[in-house]
């Protein structure tokens, strides 16, 4: 079954190729998917047929002819790598690889970390979640890479999730933005919403912004070092105090230092050999919910980012 959807390309969508464009719109479709969509000339701009290659303009108009992916319903166990950093009868602490999504979604067909969990520790996951979220007590996007923690009991899950209320969760990033800064550290502290333009992206706001008072607001907090300043990018270490969707990119995005790779808030292409954003979730402290114990685990970024961070200290990029 197929159906077609319209859109229509914003000022932010100037210039932008035509398959990007579809991956922020088509939520639940895999950029390689539209590619081939667009190859077998099921996308039409301003009513004709287009080319992978074609680039928007403001107020342009997009048809496109989706077929129906089946929607995964629930989660099942699947047998899949994983790279374990820690587990005990309690909790997971999980070294998540870039490409995998963590549980199901609008529009999920594809396998997850939480089949993976359901297989390794067959079904013996808190359900405080949901049943389309065993386990899982905070998430990072598909294409972030990092540590990410997992309860398997109720108990564990309530006192891991109040210590995520209560920002005592030591949650650290390491990023590679556009841009030198001219300020090594610093603190962002504003509001999220969902972007009126576009419901895929967040929007950053200040605080008490009138024009969008109707609109729910989350505040966002995230504080950055410079650890590495290049002529036209930087290595970043971010710290959470919050922890909200897309937090980290949006803020980045806000102030003009986009991440590297990041197809939604950045440049939306490929950059310096890399197609997904260049953000890693390197630290993971926290209180252990028997003991009390405070425990903290660390992972090196993956291949791709360090690669990227080795071609900028190479060339002084």
């Amino acid at each position: 079954m197929e159906s077609f959807s319209e859109f229509v390309a914003f000022n932010e969508d100037a210039g932008k190729r035509i398959d990007v464009f579809l991956t922020e719109r088509c939520q639940g479709y895999s950029r390689k998917h539209l590619q081939q969509i667009l190859q077998e000339g099921e996308v039409e701009i301003n009513g004709k047929k287009a080319k992978k290659s074609d680039k928007l303009c403001s107020g342009d108009t997009v048809k496109v002819n989706l077929p129906q992916i089946p929607e995964k319903k629930f989660p099942q166990p699947v047998k899949l790598p994983l790279d374990i950093r820690y587990e005990d009868d309690e909790i997971i602490v999980v070294n998540k690889p870039q490409g995998l999504v963590v549980h199901l979604g609008n529009g999920t067909c594809e396998e997850t970390l939480v089949d993976a969990l359901l297989y390794h520790t067959r079904g013996k996951l808190s359900d405080v979640g949901g049943e389309l979220r065993p386990g899982i007590v905070h998430r990072i996007d598909k294409d972030t890479s990092g540590l990410l923690l997992v309860a398997k009991t109720n108990k564990a899950h309530m006192h891991l999730a109040k210590q995520l209320e209560e920002h005592s969760v030591n949650r650290k990033y390491f990023a590679i933005a556009h841009g030198r800064f001219s300020e090594l550290e610093g603190t962002l502290d504003t509001f999220l919403i969902r972007d009126p333009k576009n419901r895929v992206k967040k929007k950053s706001i200040a605080h008490g912004d009138a024009k969008f008072g109707e609109l729910p607001q989350k505040r966002a907090v995230t504080h950055y070092t410079v650890m590495e300043n290049f002529e036209k990018y930087a290595y970043l270490n971010l710290a959470l105090e919050t922890g909200r969707t897309h937090q980290i990119r949006v803020h980045m995005a806000s102030i003009n230092h986009p991440l590297v790779g990041d197809m939604l808030y950045g440049k939306g292409k490929k950059e310096l050999g890399v197609a997904r954003q260049m953000l890693h979730a390197g630290i993971l402290g926290f209180e252990h919910p028997d003991s009390g114990a405070y425990m903290e685990f660390q992972s090196e970024p993956p291949t791709d980012f360090l690669e990227v961070l080795e071609k900028l200290r190479k060339a002084n990029l």
